[in-house]
């Protein structure tokens, strides 16, 4: 380990120079919801079909679509988890698959299967496309092969060093994503056929029933989790990974609750934020960050995985190996919405006109016309009356930082009439951010 000129700890002799993506899990939208509320970069989700999470809740294809505009709206990303072995007789439904997903606008897909990469650079020619950690790719050589194939990124075996990470850095060009908590598998990443053999039910397939998790005997030690790996923290080697040039740090956890993903993703949020803007500051996370992480989800405790051990036996359970969390307390999590600035004018004999624009993105402002505006017979609507109804955005993406209400104090309008043109304009601003994103085929 090398120190820079302040005596920070630099991996592979680099000086904090990147801040990496952090991407949290989103089983289901609520997952989503919270990831967002939690300030992520990215999330990682399943349709309903060939991802390697079957029993989560996974997204259907509308609720998907649904998904990206929203990531899209806050400019966030959201990658699709393709991550099964295909059957022969599968291929022919990949392209009718796909084809909603990226005209929407996804942002990659993270894939296991090689004949999927040829497929996707075949029909889709500028998707991203993520090697999952199912592809088990623990070298330079692994990792350069996958890029010079049409790989932008890939998602490292959970087993690496940090100096084998370094390694890979070193001679490959390939984004690397790393797990930085969640849970652990005691086999190689991608390599486990045990729950397969056992039971029938192929991790590869997106159906790993967890035989790993169970008690077992063996060398005179009876009824123990031999085989059951505390989850992963790296909460405190944070700086080292960041200073390996890790381009993605993910968040394990698509079958957790949203309190789960709200409350790991808020504290890696605020560490990686404190640790790559305070550059001439060391880096001490707390001690309540660690019971919090832990309290959250655990099974049998915590352990920084392989980064810095190998072959460690504090890295296994033992004697507690089912899944332990207490009771932190309801968690409100507040809906995130996007900021927006309005002016509407509304004047007797005139169409009501409403401006819309986005508070952190001027220039992108959209006017909408509505209803003739009626004179008052007696009484006339006041600014707080058209402010009371336009503020109703509902469970919109959308909220109104600041109205402006440009009336004359002897109007009239039907309340169905301001709510159809707020809609209206909702509407226009969520389709011309998101536009950018859109494809065509």
């Amino acid at each position: 380990m090398d120190l820079n000129t302040d005596g920070r700890r630099t991996s592979c002799g680099r000086v904090l120079v990147n801040k990496p993506e952090l991407l949290s899990p989103a089983g289901d939208m609520k997952c989503l919801e919270a990831a967002l509320a939690a300030d992520c970069d990215a999330v990682y989700a399943g349709c309903d079909r060939f991802g390697a999470r079957a029993y989560a809740g996974n997204f259907s294809s509308d609720e998907l679509i649904d998904a990206i505009d929203r990531m899209h709206i806050f400019g966030r990303k959201l990658y699709l988890t393709l991550n099964t072995l295909i059957k022969p007789d599968e291929y022919k439904e990949l392209y009718s698959f796909m084809k909603p997903f990226y005209r929407a606008g996804l942002d990659g897909v993270i894939v296991q299967d090689l004949g999927v990469v040829s497929l996707l650079k075949n029909e889709f020619g500028d998707l991203h496309i993520h090697a999952s950690t199912q592809m088990s790719v623990s070298s330079a050589y692994g990792a350069e092969f996958l890029r010079k194939h049409g790989i932008s990124r890939v998602v490292t075996s959970r087993e690496l060093s940090l100096k084998e990470l370094c390694e890979i850095r070193a001679h490959s060009e390939v984004e690397l994503e790393c797990f930085i908590h969640g849970a652990m598998c005691y086999s190689y990443s991608g390599m486990c056929l045990m729950s397969s053999f056992l039971g029938g039910r192929s991790g590869n397939r997106g159906r790993c029933a967890g035989p790993c998790r169970q008690p077992y005997s063996a060398g005179g030690i009876k009824d123990s989790y031999l085989l059951s790996m505390k989850d992963l923290c790296t909460i405190d080697i944070l700086d080292e990974l960041i200073n390996a040039g890790i381009a993605s740090f993910k968040i394990e956890g698509r079958m957790k609750s949203p309190a789960y993903v709200y409350g790991v993703t808020g504290i890696y949020r605020r560490c990686i934020d404190l640790i790559t803007e305070n550059k001439n500051e060391s880096y001490r996370p707390s001690g309540n960050d660690r019971k919090r992480l832990t309290d959250l989800y655990s099974r049998g405790g915590i352990s920084e995985g392989y980064y810095n051990k190998r072959n460690d036996k504090t890295l296994i359970t033992v004697e507690k190996g089912a899944y332990k969390r207490k009771d932190t307390g309801d968690t409100e999590i507040k809906r995130k919405r996007f900021l927006l600035k309005g002016k509407l004018r509304a004047y007797a004999g005139q169409e009501m006109v409403l401006s819309v624009e986005p508070v952190t993105r001027p220039g992108m402002d959209v006017t909408v016309t509505g209803d003739m505006v009626l004179k008052a017979e007696r009484h006339p609507m006041t600014q707080e009356d058209f402010k009371k109804q336009l503020i109703k955005t509902g469970d919109s993406d959308f909220m109104f930082e600041g109205l402006d209400i440009d009336t004359d104090g002897c109007s009239f309008v039907r309340v169905a009439s301001i709510n159809g043109l707020r809609r209206r304009a909702l509407e226009e601003i969520k389709e011309r951010i998101t536009n950018d994103h859109k494809r065509s085929l």
